[in-house]
């Protein structure tokens, strides 16, 4: 089956790659990383961005004169209110009206908070934006914040950060099958064997910062992404083998 181009809010992406730009040991990788990433959408935290002047800023003074749909998010917020009043700061500054709603209540565990998340995704929907919530991997969750209007729905495969892959293929599957807006995986993923994993369960994209920032070699790390996510497509896309409980020999035994 194969899937058709990834459209957000009436936007079409050739790249299903989402990368995020802090963490860089500089300026030079992370526009060498985004290079090797072929990625199209940029998200970065409000909070280290300054919106009075926001593309004079040292997060995206580097990427002047590139064009790029910006993804901020809200990295921070503890509640619903923090999140919209960050997300209205950006799109007052002219930044973007794209944002990434990331509402944390546990410092330990970055988890999103469900409730505050749905919440702040119905106001923003109903103000204009466009809405990509990040969530946990709750199948329910996700197809409530479809239902608010969320233009896609981002769950984690694990927590931020921890690099652990698809902790529960079953609830992400059950998301995948489900969903009437793009799924985007974020957060958790540690290597190009996760990231093949999720687009080969029907993701629509992947969203990661650390495990190419962090690498050994960034620029390399976003180039193995690039093509576990292009090999992940096209396996979905070809429809793997049945597993079976004994072996099958690949040839006749009779004519």
């Amino acid at each position: 089956m194969k899937k058709e181009s990834l459209t957000i809010n009436g936007k079409t992406l050739q790249s299903r790659f989402f990368l995020g730009t802090g963490r860089y040991p500089n300026p030079f990788v992370q526009n060498e990383a985004i290079k090797a990433s072929g990625a199209e959408v940029l998200t970065f935290a409000l909070r280290r961005v300054n919106l009075e002047a926001p593309m004079e800023d040292s997060i995206l003074q580097h990427l002047h004169g590139e064009t790029f749909q910006y993804l901020p998010n809200t990295s921070g917020a503890s509640t619903a209110e923090e999140a919209i009043r960050i997300a209205r700061l950006a799109k007052a500054s002219g930044l973007s009206d794209w944002i990434k709603i990331e509402i944390s209540a546990s410092e330990k565990t970055l988890l999103p908070d469900p409730i505050e998340t749905l919440k702040a995704t119905e106001v923003l929907v109903s103000e204009g934006f466009t809405v990509l919530p990040y969530t946990s991997d709750d199948p329910i969750l996700c197809k409530r914040l479809e239902e608010a209007g969320a233009h896609a729905v981002m769950p984690g495969a694990a927590p931020i950060g921890t690099g652990l892959g698809i902790l529960n293929e079953y609830n992400l599957g059950l998301i995948v099958e489900d969903a009437r807006v793009p799924i985007i995986v974020d957060a958790g993923l540690g290597t190009a064997s996760d990231v093949t994993k999720a687009m080969e369960l029907g993701v629509d994209g992947i969203l990661m910062n650390t495990p190419v920032a962090k690498a050994k070699d960034p620029v390399k790390m976003a180039t193995s992404m690039r093509l576990a996510i292009e090999a992940g497509e096209l396996a979905y896309e070809a429809g793997r083998i049945a597993k079976k409980p004994y072996a099958s020999a690949s040839s006749p035994t009779s004519y």
